[in-house]
């Protein structure tokens, strides 16, 4: 295989197709809106938080350098949502606004903001759909730093923004098959120095059988990305697959694959390019509980995955694992890989059997319970290079009479598999090899218990320790919550909470930091 070389353009390359898809981005979604056809239930929610926290290192430098300060923070925000036949829509927003009494504090932030948008319309009957998303928020630069834990602080952050806008067509040929033909373009931006802002186009072409064989199923698909990335250059890849799947008993089928992988990328190895095959089973004893499992080979070595869920009246057990090629900005996109509410949804499913009413029931559990939007997951540390990552995770969710408890393990692999110069801009020459082949293993706890129909008591544990294999180099964070919530009516309630983070500040030095901080915030919603 030709080890190919990636073009590196000028830094408005990367951008030259980015003004169109941002105008029309906005007329899209404006369309789906504006629709005769998009009749549902619309919900707009204003929010405002007032918060007042006292912290010990609240730029989260080096313990011998730490200033103290008091942070007033005043929060407006709205959070919009819509169900219905032709349209589905959930986004928010919030602004951040902080002042500070200590101002000699460096690297902290006048203001913080973050928004989050999905939507998805059907614009011809079972034809023709839109899905279009937008978000941002602070992420980590390094996994080898401060958590992005406080939003005050400056210390290994930096916002990064998305956007996707994805039409297709569908199309069943009654039931025998079913053809899908969808397109996306979607960027990703930050103005962090060394991390490339990207754009990125997508055809994804699939076609799948029916319901008329109830033992046998197969798919065909293929897959093309060209992606323009203003550092990194420009890379492509293409993916083919045929799948089988073949049910021998009533609750379980077994299935094989086989396809072909092509990657076009600056690579440190001898090959980007192969065939590819696959062999597992999909379990399903009952509703409750389903195993799919494979093992099999693609150019870069053998690999697998596993997902698996059991559920009971009261709680939710997950467990993953992944061997993929992917980027940073491939992660950005991607929701979180363990969303609480979607573990959740079958524990409601009996109870609310309409969509519709059961999302609303489990957000407002998730709210009154104190439960975090996404179990922890290993850190995203910017990177413009190609990377194969492993991932094993596991999660459940338990809810008692009065408790409830959130927990989350998981080891996360990530070996480089395009050259360092594409990131010699953002480690520069000390740590141009930290990122080549990093290991985080971490874990995560959230409990929380009613003491009264008001009144909530909260603790949370998240630790999680990243090492370079290639160079030695680790760094351990950890971060303890505890915390009560009070209702104090309809609309408004009451937070006091205490936080405690320890970890590691530099990357050569490895200095350690400490943070202790109470804050008490005031909310309202309606």
């Amino acid at each position: 295989m030709t080890i190919t070389t990636a073009e590196l353009p000028h830094p408005r390359t990367a951008g030259a197709g980015l003004a169109p898809a941002l105008k029309l981005a906005p007329l899209a979604l404006a369309a789906m809106l504006l629709s005769a056809e998009c009749r549902a239930d619309w919900k707009v929610t204003p929010l405002a938080e007032l918060r007042e926290t006292y912290s010990t290192n609240v730029a989260t430098e080096r313990d011998d350098v730490a200033h103290n300060s008091f942070v007033t923070e005043a929060a407006p925000g709205l959070a919009v949502s819509s169900n219905g036949p032709r349209l589905t829509l959930n986004a928010s927003a919030q602004w951040r606004v902080f002042s500070y009494s200590n101002k000699e504090a460096p690297n902290v932030q006048d203001s913080d903001r973050r928004y989050q948008a999905d939507a998805r319309a059907m614009l011809v009957d079972e034809f023709l759909y839109v899905d279009a998303g937008a978000g941002s928020q602070r992420q980590n630069v390094s996994a080898f730093g401060p958590l992005a834990g406080n939003p005050y602080s400056g210390a290994n952050r930096t916002q990064v923004s998305t956007w996707r806008i994805s039409p297709y067509l569908r199309h069943r040929f009654g039931n025998t098959a079913t053809a899908t033909a969808r397109f996306t373009r979607d960027s990703v931006d930050s103005s962090y120095n060394g991390f490339g802002s990207s754009v990125a186009s997508t055809t994804l072409l699939d076609l799948s059988s029916g319901t008329s064989s109830t033992n046998l199923g197969w798919n065909v698909s293929y897959n093309r990305q060209e992606q323009n990335n203003r550092i990194g250059g420009r890379s492509s890849l293409d993916n083919g697959i045929v799948g089988l799947r073949y049910r021998v008993l009533p609750h379980l089928s077994l299935t094989a694959s086989a396809g072909y992988d092509s990657y076009d990328y600056a690579s440190l190895n001898d090959s980007t390019s192969g065939a590819s095959w696959s062999a597992g089973f999909v379990w399903t004893p009952s509703t409750r509980t389903s195993v799919q499992a494979s093992f099999g080979h693609r150019y870069f070595g053998k690999t697998g995955a596993l997902d698996a869920s059991h559920r009971t009246r009261h709680t939710v057990w997950s467990a993953t694992y992944s061997d993929e090629i992917t980027t940073t900005r491939s992660q950005f996109l991607l929701p979180a890989a363990f969303d609480t509410a979607a573990m959740l949804d079958g524990m409601f499913a009996s109870a609310y059997p309409d969509p519709v009413q059961r999302r609303a029931a489990i957000q407002a559990y998730m709210a009154a319970a104190g439960l975090p939007a996404s179990l922890a997951d290993s850190i995203n540390f910017l990177s413009n290079r190609y990377v194969r990552a492993k991932r094993l995770q596991f999660a459940a969710v338990l809810r008692g009479a009065r408790s409830n408890l959130a927990l989350s393990v998981f080891q996360d692999q990530r070996a480089a598999l395009s050259l360092q110069q594409s990131d010699s801009a953002l480690l520069g020459n000390q740590l141009a090899s930290i990122n080549d082949n990093v290991r985080q293993r971490g874990a995560s706890a959230d409990a929380e218990y009613r003491l009264s129909t008001r009144t909530t008591m909260r603790a949370g544990v998240y630790a999680v320790r990243a090492q370079s294999l290639d160079t030695g180099v680790a760094s351990t964070n950890r971060r303890w919550q505890v915390g009560m919530n009070r209702q104090i009516d309809r609309h408004v309630s009451g937070v006091l909470e205490l936080r405690h983070v320890v970890g590691s500040f530099g990357v050569v030095s490895n200095d350690r930091y400490h943070e202790n901080a109470i804050a008490a915030a005031l909310s309202v919603q309606y």
